[in-house]
This record gives structure tokens, sequence and C-alpha cells, in this order.
């Protein structure tokens, strides 16, 4: 089995919590999808660097809840990362010294820093075009990001949301079509390019 195949089987997420073999590889087979979600939703690397681990302490404490009906692997890690950031800007965290307990994490030294530091500025880069998102309504902006910016599809969105399938399926129609308007005026191309991000197909 594919090692990325295994680390997403819900047998090796339940046991990620007392299997340090199997949190490792679901670790390495997922930490590039979470940096990415919080290197286009924060713009400091060293918070970047705490958020990750903060989910992965996260993933160890609730591994063995895990159910495959309330989504996929990687939606379900999603939701815990959504959950982590939100208690990130309430200023809710615990001491940060939490991440030392995650086994097999990458230490934040100089070189771990220039990378992160690289791709915070390739997602700055893109700003100006996703500027208009940060307007939309929470609902329908909190589904967009998940589907246009990590790639879940519409389903999973919904699951990490705590959604109906249905009701996320039209709050992405709506900002789709917010987006299209706001933007096709100032450059039709980038608002083609958000569209198509947004795909509602229920396959990746």
């Amino acid at each position: 089995m594919p090692v990325v195949t295994a680390a997403l089987d819900p047998g090796t997420v339940r046991i990620a919590g007392r299997d340090p073999d199997a949190f490792e590889v679901f670790y390495r087979a997922t930490v590039d999808d979470v940096i990415g979600f919080f290197t286009r939703r924060v713009f400091d690397p060293h918070s970047v660097a705490d958020l990750t681990a903060d989910t992965y302490v996260a993933v160890l404490s609730s591994a063995h809840t895990y159910s495959a009906s309330r989504g996929s692997p990687r939606a379900w890690l999603f939701g815990i990362a959504r959950h982590v950031l939100s208690a990130h800007r309430r200023g809710d965290l615990a001491d940060r010294e939490r991440h030392r307990r995650v086994e097999g994490r990458r230490l934040l030294d100089s070189e771990d820093l220039d990378v992160l530091v690289e791709r915070i500025d390739a997602q700055r880069s893109s700003r100006r075009l996703y500027a208009a998102v940060a307007a939309l309504p929470d609902g329908e902006r909190s589904i967009f990001e998940l589907v246009a910016l990590d790639g879940l599809v519409p389903a999973e969105a919904a699951a990490v949301l705590g959604i109906r399938a249905a009701t996320g399926r039209v709050r992405l129609h709506r900002a789709r079509r917010a987006l299209q308007a706001k933007l096709a005026d100032l450059d039709p191309a980038a608002a083609d390019r958000l569209s198509a991000l947004a795909d509602t197909r229920e396959v990746p």
C-alpha cells in the first residue's frame, strides 16, 4: 500500500495517538497540507510553525475518536486546523511548549524558516486576487477557502464546517457569483481563475 494511502487509512488515523510509527506516517503524509493551510491565512512563519505543531498535538489527543462517517482523514485534519486557528485568533492557545510533545515533526531551523517565509511570500503575492474573498459573509468565505485554497471537495468542506452538503453547495455558489461580479470589472481573467478554483465537482 503506498505510504500516502496507508497514512490516510482510517485505521492508521485512529491509532496515531498511541502508536508513534502510525503518527509518524500520518504526520509526514499530511504536514505539507497543514503548513499550506496556515501559510494562506497567517503571515508570520513562527506562528505557522506553532499552529502546525498545535494541530498535531490535537491529533495525538483526538485520533482515537476519528470516524470515517465524519469525513475523510484530510477533511478531519483540516477541521482540527481550523479550530486551532480560531483559538489562536481568539488568543486562547495554551503554552506553546506543547509542541515539543509532537514526535517526528520538523524543527524550525533557519532553513525551515526561509522556506516558510518563501511560502508565505508566494501566498501574499496572490492576495490582491483574493482580497474580495475577505469581504464575503463568513459562511461563504469559509467554504470557498476550503474548496478553492485547500483543495477539499464541497462535501468535505461542508463536513469541516459542520453543515449539510446541500447548504455548502449553496454557499459556495453564492461565493462564486459574488466574486465573479466583484472582480469582473477589475480583472476578468482573475475572476475566471477564482471561479475555476472553486469547482463544485464532488471528486478532486
